[in-house]
Parts: structure tokens; C-alpha cells; sequence
């Protein structure tokens, strides 16, 4: 009888388990987070972002179409937050500083929302932060020295209000989707 109980008890515990849209991936001991210069210069580490829900995603700004998609589904995910768009922190972290200097990153991230926060490792320090997010990027040499492209992976990551990782993010899931989770995630699931 006690293990009807436990069972029970157990069954119920299942339907609090958020319904998120995108993986969960609550628990991972990577994509801890990072310390980088942003686009103005400033360090910032994801206590800086305590109380929002943090979205971070790896590209470049010379990208034709993964990067803009993802930074714009983004800026709508915002939107459909409504009041709560306030409490969304969208990231961009690139993986070619090479070429994205902070004047270009600013310009870049400001095409999507004045808020938007785009940081940029030192080559010393990209292989750290990607390996920390299990993020592949690799250069792709072009016809000329500066029109190579980059490699990369294309989904995102997505934090909790507490600083916890929580989702992982398919590429293209759609603003819709990033929404519905950062409001489970705004509501304290």
C-alpha cells in the first residue's frame, strides 16, 4: 500500500513539471554563464541580468540568415511578452571577433531592440566561452582573407530569473515558443 502512495505522489509531482516547448535541460553543468566585454566595453556576467529571463545566442553579424532569424524571433518573443517583455534579456555573444569590433556589435544587436546586449570573447577567449556552451563554430575561409563566413550552431540557450540554465532552443522554433516558455519561466516554474 505504502508504494501506492509513493506512486501517487510521484504522479502528481509529473503535472507540475512545466510544459516547455523548448528541451529542457534543467540540471546541466555547462552553459554556467560567462564573463565578457559587451558592446560598450563593459564586463558583464549573467548576474548582471538577475530577475529577467536571459536568452544567448552564438553568431556573427556578417550571418545572411541563421543569426538575424534568431536575433528577430527574439525581439518578437518581446512583444509577445507584452508588460513582461521588460523582463526578457536577449544575448548575443559572436564567435567572430576577428571582424565584429564593439562599433559593429552595437550597431548589429540595436537593428533588433535597444536593449539587446551583444558581447565579444577576445580570440584567447572564444574557444573557453564555446566550450563552456558546447557551441561548434569553425572558420570557413572565403575567396578573399575577409570574406570567409563561420560555421556555427544555431540554437539558444535560455536562463531562468535565478540564473539557472534551463532551455535549449532550436533554431527556427519560433517567437511564439520562446514566449510561452519565458512566461513559465517569469511565473517561477
Amino acid at each position: 500500500m505504502a508504494w501506492l502512495v509513493a506512486l501517487g505522489g510521484l504522479l502528481g509531482c509529473a503535472d507540475d513539471k512545466p510544459a516547455f516547448r523548448g528541451v529542457d535541460i534543467t540540471g546541466a553543468d555547462y552553459a554556467q554563464g560567462w564573463s565578457l566585454s559587451d558592446q560598450d566595453g563593459q564586463v558583464r556576467t549573467l548576474k548582471d541580468f538577475a530577475g529577467k529571463v536571459v536568452v544567448v545566442f552564438f553568431g556573427f553579424t556578417q550571418c545572411p540568415d541563421v543569426c538575424p532569424t534568431a536575433l528577430q524571433e527574439m525581439a518578437e518573443a518581446k512583444q509577445l511578452l507584452g508588460a513582461d517583455g521588460a523582463r526578457l534579456q536577449s544575448i548575443f555573444i559572436t564567435v567572430d571577433p576577428e571582424r565584429d569590433t564593439p562599433e559593429l556589435l552595437k550597431a548589429y544587436v540595436a537593428n533588433f531592440g535597444s536593449d539587446f546586449v551583444a558581447l565579444r570573447p577576445t580570440p584567447e577567449q572564444l574557444p573557453k566561452v564555446t566550450k563552456d556552451f558546447k557551441i561548434y563554430y569553425k572558420k570557413v575561409e572565403g575567396k578573399t582573407p575577409t570574406s570567409y563566413t563561420m560555421d556555427h550552431s544555431a540554437g539558444s540557450f535560455t536562463f531562468d530569473p535565478q540564473g539557472r540554465v534551463r532551455l535549449y532552443n532550436r533554431h527556427a522554433s519560433g517567437a511564439a515558443s520562446l514566449a510561452a516558455d519565458a512566461k513559465i519561466l517569469l511565473s517561477g516554474k
